[in-house]
């Protein structure tokens, strides 16, 4: 079975505002491939809201707004596995079993990280991975595939460890003022090498390719994804290529010009 892998670096996806107006729906373009990578007409979409787990409220409107989207809008099967069932194992793998997609929600990545691991649900995903299911998420639920990502918390930026199921590091939404010069740093202190996200933009890994996929909105005009790192005490910033098919050695082996 292919490993299907969405990273989204953020976007907003027409959730209802405290003014009780609409945000715009910035992601279309990269949920229509989600749902493509499924090959079914009709996938069930099982939506992961555990890094919203500190508000219930907030992880059933979020589930709500992706519904519209994926349920009403794409026609999908839509259920929640909601971070209070996490300790019934017999329903969370039937939900499991049951996904064709599953999408993890942004919100606080060490927390819902910390929650994973508590119940053992990391190994589930990523059996899940294995088993050729779409794995895809946005902002938290992006960054935490990977082995280090950048995290905004109340007093600034920070590069935390993920799951490792990609030797990189992610940032999401890199268009945010301090993301690019916070990953500079921390690139600079582990060697590894990053990929940095914009909102509206994701980056697709199957098997061993990888391709960027990028939704020209209002907001963001030129999304866009680059690979960083540093060589000779240098650093060096790359664009990647949009809709192209790559192998992700190719990320390993870039050197600068």
């Amino acid at each position: 079975m292919k490993r299907k892998l969405v990273a989204i670096g953020g976007g907003e996806n027409g959730r209802l505002l405290e003014n009780n107006i609409y945000a715009p729906y910035e992601t279309e373009i990269i949920d229509k491939e989600i749902i493509r990578l499924t090959d079914k007409g009709k996938p069930n979409f099982l939506f992961v809201g555990h890094a919203m787990s500190f508000s219930k409220k907030i992880e059933n409107s979020y589930y709500e707004t992706m519904k519209r989207i994926y349920g009403d809008k794409f026609n999908c099967n839509c259920k929640i596995l909601k971070s209070i069932d996490l300790n019934n194992k017999k329903k969370v793998q039937s939900l499991i079993d049951w996904s064709d997609i599953i999408y993890v929600s942004g919100g606080d990545t060490k927390l819902m990280i910390d929650l994973w691991k508590l119940h053992e649900f990391d190994k589930i995903l990523y059996d899940a991975w294995n088993s050729g299911k779409v794995i895809c998420g946005i902002s938290a639920g992006a960054a935490c595939w990977f082995k280090e990502f950048n995290s905004k918390l109340d007093n600034g930026f920070f590069c935390l460890s993920g799951l490792n199921w990609f030797e990189f590091h992610l940032t999401p939404h890199s268009n945010e003022n301090g993301r690019r010069v916070a990953t500079k740093k921390f690139l600079k202190n582990n060697k590894l090498k990053g990929i940095m996200l914009s909102n509206s933009c994701a980056i697709e890994i199957i098997d061993n390719q990888y391709q960027i996929i990028c939704n020209s909105c209002d907001n963001i005009k030129e999304p866009f994804a680059t690979i960083s790192f540093w060589k000779n005490n240098k650093y060096i910033e790359k664009k990647l290529n949009n809709n192209e098919l790559h192998f992700i050695s190719e990320l390993f082996d870039i050197e600068s010009e």
